[in-house]
């Protein structure tokens, strides 16, 4: 293989005594120590690359640390549980510079003592290529099944050969074997393959026995570690044959090989050569200083708006680092390529910027199912947007988790990781834009209801014969209080000529709005101060009806319209409320941009706190 990618080979070593036990494995290190200082001599390295945790490779470094010449190991830090372990972590303590594959591994390097400022997370060099795999040729590889010698022996003493559904290779091309990876019903052994590689495609694997057991995994591997009992693994079959997992990216997301080239580039082979060790263990997130070496954790956020569609990369820390803007397609078609277009942009710029992108998160109006990333029901501003799923495409193209809630929810979401919801057990966030919507949180976790129709708070009703409301029923909140409520108070105002005031004017190429409305209440005109306070009341009772429900310990009002209500809320609650809930804090929150920040907390929360 090595020959057919045309390397240029300047030594060939025979160093593997044949044999099947222990011994031969020793002996096949003594060989390659007696014969690697004369090719090293020859070739004289600035720096040596050494792979994984095989015997041979430790052979390698020993020679390489004694010969002063400079070490960079790729796949340290990993725990498999097994005598693999020792050979990797002997290689780690030789080598000077680390790559390792996920943020465990990394710890575990940091733990080990080694020197931060050398540690690359770059995640599996064999994701790039796994990860952008799509052959559609697969059938003619189909017939090729791996299997190891003494899986051979057994399977000629039981007859098995012979059946045509059976077959035993000693090697499968990598190229062929990404595709009978990618389309198994089921990978079933002990290769760190399984735990590693198939992960990229969400294939089920059964790993048997204990060999791989202290590795990191994603939800597609299942575990049989009595794997003499015949019936367990025919338990775990019936389990796991067919299913369709998620892609996992513990172990990468497809641009380790960049993150390489540009740490080998930032090796100064001028500084001592020397060793050194961090004693004692590094403090907490100190490796996150090093801005060329670690990424920035972060998620893709996406906010689905009745006017503009809009994409930001989001840090841990809540921080937008950047963010893009279009305006929001009427079709199905056009809006789903854009935002696949416009995620697809923002991930490729967020290596620039260096953010690992974990995920995205998506914030849209309707009525949406979270499990499935299925948005349900619309609202009127975002037409042919019923009964759509957004996980899968996402999913597909980005190679990414994908998470899918409404804006309400979301605006919920981002109060309780980056607001005034921190640290709350209970509270309710009401949002005041062009609808009215809102999210609840209960026992630190979002409520969604039976049919996903948990905190349609724009739609409690408030008054009996009150305007139409767009859902088809009259004297909701959102009726009263919503944008396009006051927008069209505004408007039969200034057909009325009693709209502007001194020192107002709309230009006649200008919709009438409700900011219009508001800065005419601003400017003294007693009729839109009139319906601004009867909005106001209407959202105060709503609010009232939530402390006589839900009993939260904070009420947290968003959007362009909150600090405009705030005070007749408050004023509403003193008259109205029960004595046991007037103590309820009221607030305006000091979310910027709640819509994305929630999308974005949906991704940050799961993958940080989930532990595999």
């Amino acid at each position: 293989m090595i020959e057919q990618d045309d390397f240029d080979i300047n030594t060939r070593l025979h160093t593997i005594v044949r044999g099947e036990d222990e011994a031969a494995m020793v002996e096949s290190v003594g060989l390659a120590l007696v014969k690697l200082p004369d090719v090293l001599n020859r070739l004289k390295p600035d720096i040596m690359i050494v792979h994984g945790d095989r015997f041979d490779a430790l052979a390698l470094a020993t020679s390489a640390a004694l010969m002063n010449i400079r070490i960079l190991h790729i796949e340290g830090g990993e725990v498999s549980g097994t005598i693999d372990d020792s050979i990797r972590h002997a290689i780690t303590k030789l080598a000077h510079y680390h790559v390792c594959c996920t943020r465990s591994a990394e710890q575990h390097l940091i733990s080990m003592c080694e020197d931060h400022d050398r540690i690359l997370l770059a995640g599996c060099p064999s994701y790039d290529k796994l990860l952008s795999a799509k052959n559609k040729d697969y059938m003619s590889i189909i017939r090729m099944w791996l299997g190891s010698k003494e899986m051979v022996r057994v399977m000629r003493k039981k007859g098995i050969e012979h059946h045509p559904n059976f077959r035993a290779v000693k090697h499968v091309p990598f190229d062929q074997f990404i595709q009978l990876v990618a389309h198994a019903g089921c990978m079933i052994g002990n290769s760190s393959c399984g735990v590693r590689e198939v992960g990229a495609f969400g294939t089920p694997v059964i790993n048997l026995g204990t060999r791989q057991i202290g590795r990191e995994t994603g939800e597609n591997v299942l575990h049989v570690r009595d794997a003499d009992t015949q019936d367990k693994i025919l338990q775990a079959l019936h389990l796991q044959f067919g299913k369709q997992y998620p892609c996992s990216k513990i172990y990468g997301d497809g641009n380790a090989v960049p993150r390489i080239l540009k740490f080998l580039k930032s090796i100064d082979l001028q500084e001592p050569l020397q060793k050194k060790f961090c004693f004692p263990p590094v403090k907490e997130n100190i490796s996150q200083d090093i801005d060329h070496i670690l990424e920035t954790l972060s998620a893709l956020a996406v906010d689905l708006g009745g006017t503009n569609l809009r994409v930001a990369i989001v840090s841990m820390k809540g921080e937008i680092v950047k963010k893009y803007t279009q305006f929001n397609p009427k079709t199905y078609e056009e809006r789903i390529n854009l935002i696949l277009q416009m995620c697809v942009e923002a991930a490729a710029e967020a290596v620039k910027l260096n953010c690992r992108i974990l995920g995205v998160g998506i914030s849209t109006g309707g009525r949406v199912n979270p499990r499935e990333g299925i948005v349900l029901h619309s609202t009127k501003l975002i037409q042919e947007w019923n009964s759509v799923d957004l996980r899968t495409p996402l999913s597909d193209t980005l190679h990414l988790p994908v998470w899918v809630d409404n804006d309400g929810n979301c605006a919920a979401l981002a109060e309780r990781k980056f607001g005034q919801g921190k640290g709350l057990e209970n509270f309710v966030t009401l949002v005041t834009g062009t609808g009215i919507g809102g999210g609840i949180i209960h026992q630190h976790e979002l409520i969604h209801g039976s049919s996903f129709c948990a905190a349609e708070l724009g739609h409690l009703v408030v008054s009996l014969d009150g305007p139409d409301c767009s859902c088809g029923s009259h004297g909701c909140i959102e009726a009263y209080a919503s944008g396009m409520a006051l927008q069209r108070e505004a408007k039969k105002l200034h057909d009325e000529d009693l709209l502007l005031v001194e020192g107002m004017s709309v230009p006649k190429d200008e919709a009438v709005s409700a900011l219009h409305l508001i800065q005419a209440a601003k400017l003294g005109n007693a009729k839109a101060q009139s319906i601004l306070r009867t909005a106001g009341t209407a959202l105060g009772l709503g609010v009232v009806n939530i402390l006589h429900t839900m009993n939260p310990s904070l009420v947290i009002l968003s959007g362009v319209l909150a600090s405009h209500y705030i005070h007749i809320v408050k004023d509403v609650i003193r008259q109205q409320a029960l004595s046991s809930v007037q103590d309820v804090d009221v607030v305006v929150s000091d979310l910027v941009d709640p819509a994305l920040l929630g999308a974005a907390s949906m991704v940050l929360d799961y993958t940080t706190r989930r532990i595999y």
